[in-house]
């Protein structure tokens, strides 16, 4: 029963996820990127500070004024960013695709940077998604689209945010880290709002539609969090990959995209070479496990 619940909360968190970028897509048209960034911080800083404060946890901790957490917020920065330039200025099929071979790269900087060790056949499942990435992007052919690149390093950034998170503190919960997560957000928007043009407020319409994606995309995190805590992994991971769906089936239903042969190839290369790392690298985990013990 917790798995099946895990599933339908990972879903339900993977269905927010999406309709939060279809939001923040159609909010930002004509209004500076540096304001939506910044909207959102505040709007994520406020709930989850009251969500750390209901917790019965400290807003704020001395654990998150670490170099590694430093280094973890300006990935986070980079994530974003990079990923709501790619939803704004390109299309939303394209880089929702491309955000799907995140678990690769986390792989890779793992086996780089964290010591941990993979076997020929996750090297090669990991050939495989970036190869997918590459049928995405066409560079060099027709159809290419430079702006496809900043899903690539909101991808990159968001891989260095999950591997810092698994170094963190183990004092910071996952709430605080969110706190975190949304706080840079702030200076950052606001920064990049002097550079911003035109700069000009959003209407009705508009703040109605960022509110929304900020409540949505905080609920989305929230029950990705429970889903994760919830379910065997190893089940519940995979479903990480409906977001893939959904995001289609808005772009396609609130933008009119259409994605073509090479980017459903490309994506679903990304996402089997993605669910085979996960029930891979948990099976490996569980033989190293028992080997321990045997």
């Amino acid at each position: 029963m917790d798995n099946l619940r895990g599933i339908g909360l990972m879903i339900l968190a993977m269905a927010g996820f999406a309709l939060e970028d279809a939001l923040i897509k159609r909010a930002a048209g004509g209004l500076g990127l540096g304001l939506v960034v910044a909207v959102f911080g505040v709007g994520g800083t406020a709930i989850f500070a009251a969500l750390t404060a209901a917790a019965r946890q400290p807003v704020l901790s001395p654990d998150m004024l670490t170099r590694l957490m430093g280094l973890r917020a300006l990935f986070e920065v980079t994530g974003r960013v990079g990923y709501f330039l790619a939803i704004t200025q390109a299309s939303l099929s394209s880089a929702s695709v491309i955000l799907q071979a995140t678990p690769l790269v986390v792989t890779l900087g793992a086996v780089l940077f964290m010591g941990e060790t993979v076997g020929w056949r996750r090297w090669s499942a990991m050939a495989v998604g970036f190869a997918g990435v590459l049928i995405v992007l066409r560079p060099g052919l027709e159809g290419f689209s430079a702006t496809a690149l900043f899903a690539v390093i909101g991808m990159v950034g968001f891989a260095g945010r999950d591997l810092a998170t698994r170094a963190a503190p183990p004092a910071l919960s996952n709430l605080q880290l969110a706190v975190l997560g949304f706080a840079v957000l702030i200076p950052t928007g606001l920064g990049m709002s002097l550079f911003d043009a035109p700069r000009q407020w959003p209407g009705a319409a508009q703040a109605g539609l960022l509110g929304a994606a900020v409540v949505t995309g905080c609920g989305a995190y929230y029950a990705l969090t429970a889903a994760m805590r919830l379910g065997e992994v190893s089940l519940v991971a995979p479903f990480r990959y409906s977001r893939l769906v959904f995001a289609l089936a808005l772009a396609a239903g609130l933008f009119g995209e259409s994605p073509d042969g090479p980017m459903l190839l490309g994506a679903a290369l990304i996402v089997a070479s993605g669910i085979y790392l996960i029930t891979r690298g948990r099976r490996s985990g569980a033989s190293r496990a028992e080997q321990d013990n045997g």
